[in-house]
């Protein structure tokens, strides 16, 4: 599976994906530090950067996927909380870039695609956005199905972190809803965790929203390790460690290890959906 990543961050697809043999085409992230963990880990793989700027791109041959998670910023509740007033949804300046989503999805016509993005996106003020959104992709000629997954149920039983997850293939109809909803009925509903420690937000002086993780223990709140973060998101660890701004990997700061983690998304949810991706494209080649 040949793929395209946009919205990239450090790229969890890559991660999540890697086991299963698929490859990264080209990244697109404008973002300085997550750019730097891309090339530290993807030297030979382009970053296109500007996602608007998507009809200059080269030409990629056939691309089997195009992934993204695209800015949230308009739509999520933290940006409400911290500015007092609720975001413009899809028809942001930021979260609009789910348009441009669309158009790359227009320019290389994919099998597969995969996009992500708050819960929130499915709100009431936001619903409108979110409808001409998925319309946009229909009209495309794309079978569409979303769902919103917790990646509790997917091996964070720490991390609370609610998604709606949307899937699209371009011809058989049943196979996005093959992807996201399982008729086994395996069930996946909320476990109660007993004795673990569970991750909180903390808000103040190095705080990004809901992006730096505290861990409550026995003598109170403390702020997780950037480590601990990456291993609470399903990285391997260490993998934002990386040289930075003409200092060592093991001189690299905090700050922008926590962010770029927590915007990132969950690896073990990205794995699962990519299983599934795969399982339901050898069963379409079988028939």
């Amino acid at each position: 599976m040949r793929f395209i990543s946009l919205c990239s961050g450090i790229d969890a697809a890559s991660v999540a994906w890697k086991p299963l043999g698929w490859e990264p085409l080209a990244f697109a992230e404008i973002e300085k530090f997550p750019s730097a963990v891309l090339a530290h880990h993807y030297p030979n793989v382009p970053n296109l950067g500007d996602l608007t700027k998507f009809q200059e791109w080269q030409d990629f041959g056939a691309v089997d996927l195009v992934c993204g998670g695209t800015p949230c910023q308009d739509a999520s509740i933290g940006y409400a909380a911290g500015t007092g007033e609720a975001g413009a949804g899809l028809d942001g300046e930021r979260s609009g870039l789910a348009f441009s989503f669309c158009g790359v999805v227009e320019r290389y016509r994919p099998v597969w695609f995969v996009w992500e993005n708050v819960d929130n996106v499915l709100s009431g003020r936001n619903s409108d956005g979110f409808r001409r959104f998925a319309e946009k992709l229909a009209a495309l000629g794309y079978h569409i199905a979303y769902r919103v997954l917790d990646g509790r149920l997917f091996g964070l039983e720490d991390q609370p972190r609610k998604r709606v997850w949307m899937v699209g293939h371009l011809g058989d109809p049943r196979a996005a809803a093959a992807v996201l909803f399982e008729p086994e009925g395996s069930g996946r509903d909320c476990p109660q965790i007993q004795n673990t420690a569970p991750t909180l937000t903390a808000r103040g002086g190095m705080a990004f929203d809901d992006r730096t993780p505290c861990i409550l223990e026995n003598s109170g709140p403390r702020i997780a390790t950037p480590l601990e973060w990456e291993r609470a998101c399903g990285f391997p660890d260490n993998y934002t460690r990386i040289p930075w701004r003409g200092k060592t990997p093991d001189q690299c700061p905090d700050g922008p290890r926590y962010r770029a983690v927590g915007n990132s998304w969950d690896v073990s949810t990205a794995r699962w959906i990519g299983t599934r991706i795969q399982a339901v494209s050898r069963k379409l080649a079988a028939a």
